[in-house]
């Protein structure tokens, strides 16, 4: 199978989510706008999102798809059924206990999380109810991102990819017609969040059947593999989703920040993971099971070869992307949020957390091709150490950013730590010569350069000002928004085109 290919269905399937997602939100401002319900709201969703990124997407992924290659390509098909067997038989165990936890230790966990909320009741309150709501999310999403890490080994790569749609429709629908029948109305959105989590792990299930590896519970905690995975969850936690740890640590600075800080960040995040699930996820997904199996046939230099197909695809993306995302962060704003309850002072101090980040997404992006790298090969700790170091200087940055640029210093820490955090484990790959660089980078770099001056010199001349964009109907933002995009996406193509790149040069096939 063509990765490239792999790499468009599952970009596309994203694009779906990522544009519903842009709905789901779109509804949200509308509804609630930026303020104590939203921000309760976001803190009660974040630590069970965190947790699926940390343990199902990240760690757990990174541990199980090189193992389930290992034996896959190596074992056989009874062996591996056993696998998956006795690692769903644990992990729902394992998830059970998690939950229940979670929703009896609410209180604590939001004074942990969120502490500035304690100083209002009513704030405090409301956020640990919505927290007992959508804590059970992590239950359901690490049960689907097993499922997905058996359907990505075996190359069935769109059926993850659409599955997050499910969970946007879900709050769409809570919250258009779910609202009114719950008091507070900010409830439809915690139990959208729970109703999605069994949406999404039911879509898995027929699929599963169909390869023969639906799982059956069978709890065996002597089981090899299983403790070889779990040995390798700790360290992927830290190496894979520092950033989402970060994240989180926001929070707690946000929460003494003015009321809709959390908010404004929630806004500019979602925002940062379009170009992030279309970009990163994608290539971090395709990439990591041929990573896994030129690993476990001993292929150096298709391991090194593939990553260098990584790589220059991240910044032939992800560059134009972060250029395009500072220059057109109002008219993003303002067309995808500003309706309702989601006012002028909302979207710009959105805005600055937009540009804040943009600084930053390039890195965000590399990590998600890098990190891969160590993990196919059961590397473990070096991105330990690379990810520790990492959280702490971005701690570090926090203090220094958040007087003189509030929220949106947060922000920026957050993309300027994963700038830093690729570039210690692009260096860590080299020095181990894991990864050694294909010849042309300095020509593919300079074209690269150029391509990009030339959309963004398109994209200042076709945008208006800041106040135009406020002053548009909503059917005027979105055309005008969509025609400025297309715009900047033809001049930038246009010009790699006539710089020489074809997609030839890029077609790679995956690792059977």
């Amino acid at each position: 199978m063509s990765l490239l290919r792999a790499l468009a269905t599952v970009s596309g399937m994203t694009l779906v989510s990522r544009i519903l997602g842009f709905v789901r939100d779109l509804v949200i401002a509308r509804a609630f706008g930026a303020g104590l319900a939203t921000d309760a709201f976001f803190v009660a969703f974040k630590l069970p999102n965190l947790l699926r990124r940390l343990f199902a997407e990240g760690a757990f992924s990174q541990a199980f798809v090189p193992i389930l290659a290992e034996y896959k390509n190596r074992r056989g098909a009874e062996e591996t059924r056993l696998l998956v067997d006795h690692v769903s038989g644990a992990l729902a165990v394992a998830l059970f206990i998690v939950t229940v936890i979670g929703v009896v230790a609410a209180p604590l966990i939001i004074l942990v999380t969120a502490p500035g909320f304690a100083e209002t009741p009513g704030k405090f309150d409301l956020t640990v109810a919505l927290l007992r709501v959508t804590f059970p999310y992590i239950f359901f999403i690490s049960l689907t991102a097993l499922a997905g890490g058996i359907l990505n080994t075996y190359s069935r790569f769109a059926v993850p990819a659409v599955t997050p749609t499910l969970l946007n429709l879900s709050f769409i629908g809570f919250a258009l017609w779910g609202a009114p029948y719950f008091d507070p109305p900010v409830q439809a959105l915690a139990w959208a969040v729970f109703a999605g989590g069994i949406a999404q792990l039911a879509l898995q299930v027929p699929f599963l059947a169909r390869l023969g590896l639906l799982p059956r519970f069978r709890l065996n905690l002597r089981d090899e593999a299983l403790w070889r995975i779990l040995r390798q969850m700790g360290p992927a936690v830290f190496g894979v989703s520092i950033s989402q740890v970060s994240l989180v640590i926001n929070v707690i600075f946000a929460s003494f920040l003015v009321t809709g800080s959390v908010s404004w960040l929630y806004y500019a995040d979602r925002l940062m993971e379009f170009p992030m699930g279309l970009l990163g996820a994608a290539l971090g997904t395709i990439l990591l099971p041929s990573l896994a199996k030129h690993h476990a046939d001993r292929s150096a230099q298709a391991y090194s070869g593939l990553l260098d197909w990584g790589l220059r695809l991240t910044l032939l993306l992800a560059a134009p992307a972060a250029v395009a995302l500072a220059l057109l962060a109002v008219p993003l704003v303002a067309t995808l949020f500003h309706y309702g309850a989601f006012g002028v002072e909302d979207v710009y101090a959105t805005r600055r957390a937009v540009m804040a980040y943009s600084v930053g997404l390039i890195g965000l992006v590399m990590v998600k091709v890098l990190a891969p790298g160590f993990y196919a090969r059961q590397d473990i700790r070096t991105p330990v150490k690379i990810a520790l170091l990492t959280l702490g200087l971005t701690q570090l940055m926090n203090f220094a950013f958040i007087v003189p640029l509030k929220h949106a210093g947060l922000a920026l820490a957050i993309g300027l730590g994963a700038c830093v955090n690729a570039a210690l484990l692009l260096r860590g790959l080299r020095r181990r010569e894991v990864y050694l660089p294909q010849p042309g980078w300095p020509v593919f770099l300079l074209k690269l350069a150029i391509a990009v001056y030339v959309m963004s010199a398109v994209l200042w001349l076709a945008t208006a000002g800041d106040a135009a964009w406020l002053a548009m109907g909503i059917a005027a933002r979105a055309a005008n928004l969509a025609s400025v995009v297309l715009l900047g996406a033809v001049s930038y193509f246009a010009a790699l085109w006539l710089l020489g790149f074809r997609i030839k040069d890029f077609s790679k096939r995956a690792a059977e």
